[in-house]
């Protein structure tokens, strides 16, 4: 790869990446705010470092995909990750599971029973999906979008697509069959595949495939003079294969998740959240996007963290429980 010209900002692209994974571990650790000196990250919102420390992901992880009191056959994992990640609201998932009657499984999910209870939050003003994604409608013929995604998921298990994914023989294999649903767009299909890599359904390594979302690709334009010239996948790619010699290069002491280092689906995270971050710290820096202004502040609301639990394969979860042993104020806390 010819040299990537660097501006300003990427060298805030490292530092911040070690601030927020310092909050990650200053929450985890139940220390009290503020969990960083910055001010910009006191203000405003972003998300964690690593996609899989983020709250929802966690849900998903923990409580969804590999809770051992639910079923692991394949068309169950894949039914419950696409619904929950679909709304990608825990309340939305709740009350989901609660209209059903019983745990979620694809032999005997009541669909009517979930698009009445969609129906009910939706004329009570309750928001049922999650603001974090622009979730198009699949053509499906229903008025109401809720039931055309319903429909969808319906059409997937009706498909055989859970074992269909299965035989696929690499990540952007997955990417290309849920792409070629109606209402998956490139960005979201990659979202999905990784969701459900992290689940038993699949094995594959994240390094493997990437797809850069509009976010990522501005704070890629505010990172580098020069990134017209590259494939944002090839950035990403580069940025995570050399992320020792950037961190070394730019003295930033950073933490990795539990030893995990940061993976394509986690710096093009970090892309996107520099985007927002930049807009602040850099504001002469423009961008591809045009936007000038932050729109997340900073709850301080937040309670301490639970306990976390990463895919299994990934082989970090002894390094969480050693981690909890040395922090006993966390011991016995749950996911809420």
């Amino acid at each position: 790869m010819r040299e990537l010209q660097t501006t300003e900002v990427f060298e805030t692209y490292w530092k911040f990446a070690a601030q927020r994974q310092n909050i990650y571990y200053n929450r985890l650790k139940g220390e009290d705010q503020p969990w960083s000196s910055d001010k910009i990250l006191q203000q405003y919102r972003f998300t964690n470092a690593y996609r899989a420390a983020d709250r929802v992901s966690q849900y998903l992880i923990k409580e969804i995909q590999y809770n051992p009191q639910r079923s692991s056959r394949p068309d169950d994992i894949f039914l419950r990750t696409l619904l929950f990640k679909i709304f990608n609201k825990i309340e939305t998932w709740e009350s989901i599971e609660l209209a059903n009657g019983k745990p979620i499984e694809a032999s005997t999910i009541n669909y009517d029973r979930v698009a009445k209870v969609l129906s009910e939050r939706m004329a009570q003003s309750i928001p049922i999906y999650s603001a974090a994604y622009i979730m198009p409608s699949p053509k499906f013929g229903y008025d109401r979008k809720f039931a055309n995604h319903l429909a969808l998921l319906k059409k997937m298990i009706e498909d055989s697509l859970p074992e269909r994914l299965r035989q696929r023989p690499g990540l952007s294999d997955v990417y290309d069959l849920l792409l070629s649903y109606s209402g998956l767009g490139p960005f979201l299909a990659f979202q999905f595949s990784i969701d459900l890599n992290y689940s038993s359904l699949l094995n594959f390594e994240e390094d493997e495939f990437v797809v850069a979302g509009p976010g990522a690709i501005d704070g890629i334009s505010k990172c580098f003079h020069n990134y017209r010239n590259y494939k944002p996948a090839e950035i990403i790619y580069h940025v995570t294969a050399n992320q020792d010699k950037y961190l070394n290069e730019y003295e930033v002491k950073f933490r990795p998740l539990f030893g995990r280092k940061l993976k394509p689906i986690d710096c093009q995270n970090l892309f996107c959240e520099i985007s927002k971050y930049a807009r602040v710290a850099h504001p002469e820096v423009k961008g591809v996007s045009g936007r000038n202004r932050i729109k997340q502040s900073y709850s301080r609301n937040y309670s301490q963290l639970p306990e976390p639990y990463f895919p299994d394969r990934w082989g970090i979860n002894n390094e969480v429980k050693d981690f909890i042993a040395k922090h006993p104020s966390i011991i016995g806390r749950q996911l809420v």
